[in-house]
């Protein structure tokens, strides 16, 4: 992505963070709620289709993501679109 030197600002600040209780304050000052639940479904939806366990619309089911939301996470994982996804996807297994 190109993105400017404001947003590799920010990304280099999400990075020092160090433990799941920083990232949860930060994203509390950062985000609405509503932000903060979107991600959270987004990441559900992302570990539900890499698990391959179940169809959209059980997905849909389990998780209250629409269709779109589920169709364009499953792009981003089937076409590595930018490999953040994938890339935490393989770290959380490697820690396994």
């Amino acid at each position: 992505m190109d993105y400017g030197q404001e947003e590799v600002d920010l990304f280099s600040a999400i990075a020092l963070l160090t433990s799941s209780r920083e990232i949860e304050a930060f994203l509390a000052d950062l985000c609405t709620p509503a932000e903060v639940k979107a991600f959270v479904e987004r990441w559900r939806v992302c570990q539900l289709l890499d698990r391959d366990a179940s169809s959209y619309r059980e997905i849909r089911e389990s998780t209250g993501a629409s269709l779109t939301t589920i169709g364009r996470v499953a792009r981003f994982l089937r076409n590595e679109k930018h490999g953040g996804y994938r890339n935490l996807l393989k770290k959380i297994k490697q820690e396994k």
